[in-house]
């Protein structure tokens, strides 16, 4: 059995290899209910990790270094003539909005109960999560049945000092007096079914690195324009007026994220998934922890 395991895990590792870090083969066919064996929360998990490395490592590495050897970022960095690069809240975005377009049926967007922008206010079943995730700082994992989506909550906490100046000091925030450690929001993810086949949770990891690809060459795009323009290439912004290039940056993600992903595909290769149970509605049970 043991060795059956190790076949089986090898099996997704390589396939996770073709997926994620050679290129993304065409869309695979649907694969049958009987195939959906891995819990969608298990799946909401790992993005979570994966977004979590890349929001670290854009915040202190290229919004905080960067800041430092002279490059700005702006909430209105779209702007043409504002010479400056996304936020880590609107980088987020657009990781969101390639998401978008893409046809895994993977939403994410970062909500809070006191948000700059009012769109993203959470309210109803949403908001009464999100207050369980502040008491408990744990995730919550629901389904909404008016869209008929699962949906991943994950907290959002004040980690670096210039977030919290910035919401503290915006004219549109609600909220000024936020203090480190506070949780000022949650990732949230949605998705449709209460489980995922292998193929699916494979797909939707690519997508979700496509999609942090997207967002980073946006920012190069408009950096390449500057009346000053950083140089683009192996360098990272601590060592001087430097931007890595999509190629570096996507390679840093990947060697960051390998153990975790890898590590939770092999277990999940290898132990038998019960699947998500459906309530009456057809959707996955509420699930909080």
């Amino acid at each position: 059995m043991a060795k059956q395991h190790f076949w089986i895990a090898c099996l997704a590792l390589g396939a996770l290899s073709i997926y994620l870090f050679v290129s993304a083969p065409p869309p695979l066919e649907e694969k049958k209910a009987a195939d959906a064996a891995i819990p969608v929360e298990r799946m909401f998990e790992m993005l979570k990790a994966e977004n979590d490395v890349v929001r670290a490592m854009w915040t202190k590495e290229v919004v905080g270094a960067g800041k430092q050897t002279g490059l700005k970022f702006d909430e209105r960095w779209r702007e043409a003539d504002v010479e400056a690069g996304p936020l880590p809240a609107l980088f987020l975005r657009e990781t969101a909005k390639s998401l978008e377009k893409n046809p895994t049926p993977l939403s994410l967007f970062l909500g809070s109960d006191y948000p700059v922008n009012s769109a993203n206010r959470f309210e109803g079943l949403q908001l009464e999560k999100f207050q369980m995730v502040k008491q408990t700082l744990k995730p919550q994992f629901f389904f909404m049945p008016d869209i008929q989506m699962q949906v991943a909550m994950f907290s959002d906490v004040a980690v670096v000092e210039g977030c919290i100046q910035c919401h503290n000091k915006h004219e549109q925030s609600p909220k000024h007096d936020w203090k480190l450690n506070d949780v000022m929001g949650a990732t949230t993810w949605m998705y449709p079914s209460g489980s995922v086949s292998m193929d699916e949770l494979l797909r939707t990891l690519a997508a979700l690195r496509q999609s942090f690809k997207d967002a980073y060459e946006s920012y190069l795009e408009k950096a390449r324009k500057f009346a000053n323009p950083p140089a683009i290439g192996e360098h990272w912004p601590a060592e001087g007026y430097f931007l890595p290039s999509s190629e570096v940056f996507m390679g840093e993600i990947a060697k960051r994220t390998a153990p975790h992903t890898l590590a939770a595909l092999s277990s999940l290769a290898s132990k038998p998934q019960p699947g998500s149970a459906t309530n009456k509605e057809g959707g996955a049970n509420i699930v909080t922890r």
